[in-house]
């Protein structure tokens, strides 16, 4: 795993507006960093790009707003690439006497990893001097392989730079290289400094210190911009069950920093989140692991995790599609990891209702109602075999809260949902195993989000169970099957 230099671009100013251009290599997957130093009398932060990410900004250095003296502003945006991209527009306020805006692109690969993280921390020094030194106020995490941008804005254009370094305890840093050290002119001057390097050991959460010397004296601002591969994914992997469920696991979050995770089951443009999923607490742990039972059936979808971490920013990370295919319909109890097979036979109507009052009143008559009900229907559905019948009859026997999940084959808006069933009949035939059944139901909510589906992994087994012997102990005289229908949550 590394991540490689590819290139920065060429400098671009003006008063207010910037379009900066890409150096080569600004191919699909790198990532793109641009650094914009910025001067303005209400040290406005530049408009983010389209397509760009904020990735961090500060104004400081002391002092009045003026002809190379005063505050200046440094800004990180990111973006990482798509192919072809058209290069990004960056803009301050306009109408500010002495008002400049600064930029130049800086692009980085990877050689592994799922992705992009960055994290940003900034300094600012206050004191006039030739030996620009600042603590910045805020702590990164560091590990080996991470690259640090490392971007300077002074106020001074004829104050060059050298000798540009960054450290932190406990952290080893490579050789830093300048690759930008630019006069701007435009307004009340500025100068703009770039510089990368990388960790080469040590591990750890410490705030960095930013140096540099200057042929003159100056004060101004820093920034690093923490890069890093991203180790952190989403799978889903179905499990040979029926009904159908799908095991979750969000991997590689400690490499990430990840200290909270959100799932979600994303079908077309429409996220549901999945059930005990919702800001989970992962701080100190590298994997979270959850069953969804509740997944629609013959159409693709796929998974998103929401990823926070030690920071506070928010990541992204999608599955592969997934296409849970049955042969029937299914009716379930997906908290229990129970269902059968069935077919919809009829549906005729649903019905709502109202609490409401009429009223005569002098010849007019006046309705006061309030918000109708949720729909209750007769649902006829059919069995084929004495398994199928058997295992309906378990579920409604023992459905949690008394609702169950109601699925097509291939799934349809106004059929798929949960319902509270209030009582239900069985026909049966003598000459074959077909059943037929009359469920009395009114539609509800789901299940709430604290009871978690059932389900297991060998993980779950291992926390429960030190041996084989307590794994037999335990289940006598049962089977694989009991085990796999058990629930090892809280």
């Amino acid at each position: 795993m590394a991540i490689s230099y590819i290139g920065i671009g060429a400098l671009a100013t003006h008063a207010d507006t910037i379009t900066p251009a890409y150096p080569a290599g600004a191919t699909v997957g790198r990532l793109a960093v641009l650094q914009v130093v910025s001067a303005h009398t209400d040290e406005s932060i530049p408009a983010t790009p389209s397509g760009w990410n904020l990735a961090g900004t500060v104004a400081g250095g002391g002092g009045v707003f003026g002809a190379a003296a005063g505050p200046r502003r440094l800004t990180f945006f990111t973006r990482v690439l798509l192919g072809s991209d058209a290069a990004p527009t960056a803009r301050i306020p306009s109408g500010s006497t002495g008002s400049l805006i600064a930029g130049r692109i800086t692009i980085l690969d990877r050689s592994a990893g799922t992705g992009w993280r960055w994290a940003a921390a900034f300094a600012e020094d206050t004191s006039s001097g030739t030996g620009f030194s600042a603590v910045s106020t805020t702590a990164l995490t560091w590990a080996a392989g991470d690259v640090a941008v490392v971007g300077y804005g002074v106020p001074l254009s004829t104050a060059a730079f050298s000798a540009e370094a960054i450290t932190a305890t406990g952290i080893t840093f490579g050789a830093v290289t300048e690759r930008a050290d630019d006069a701007v002119t435009d307004g009340h001057d500025a100068r703009l400094v770039a510089a990368t390097c990388s960790v080469s050991s040590g591990t750890g959460t410490q705030a960095p210190t930013l140096a540099a010397t200057l042929s003159a004296a100056s004060t101004g601002v820093a920034g690093v911009l923490r890069i890093r591969e991203a180790a952190s994914d989403v799978e889903a992997t179905a499990q040979s069950v029926f009904p159908p469920r799908l095991l979750l696991s969000a991997t590689g979050l400690l490499a990430d920093n990840i200290v909270s995770v959100s799932l979600f089951r994303q079908v077309g443009s429409t996220l549901t989140p999945v059930r005990a999923a919702t800001d989970v607490d992962t701080s100190g742990q590298n994997v979270l692991l959850r069953i969804d039972a509740e997944q629609p059936l013959g159409v693709q979808f796929d998974y998103l995790a929401v990823l926070t971490d030690v920071n506070g920013l928010h990541w992204e990370a999608y599955s592969s599609p997934v296409t849970s295919t049955v042969t029937s319909d299914v009716i379930s109890d997906a908290i229990r990891g129970i269902g059968a097979a069935v077919t919809i036979q009829s549906w005729p109507d649903k019905k709502r209702s109202r609490d409401s009052a009429v009223f005569n009143v002098g010849g007019r008559i006046v309705a006061v109602s309030k918000p109708r009900s949720g729909a209750q229907a007769t649902v006829t559905v059919r069995t084929l075999t004495d398994e199928d019948g058997d295992a309906l009859q378990a579920v409604l026997d023992s459905a949690t809260e008394g609702v169950v999940l109601i699925r097509k084959q291939a799934t349809m808006a106004g059929v798929d949902n949960h319902l509270a069933v209030v009582a239900d009949s069985e026909d049966r035939t003598w000459y074959n195993e077909v059943r037929f059944w009359q469920l009395e139901t009114y539609e509800t909510e789901p299940w709430p989000d604290e009871l978690e589906a059932a389900g297991f992994t060998l993980q779950n087994i291992a926390d429960n169970y030190s041996s084989l012997q307590d794994l037999a102990d335990a289940f006598t005289p049962g089977t694989l099957l009991d085990i796999a229908m058990w629930d090892f949550g809280p």
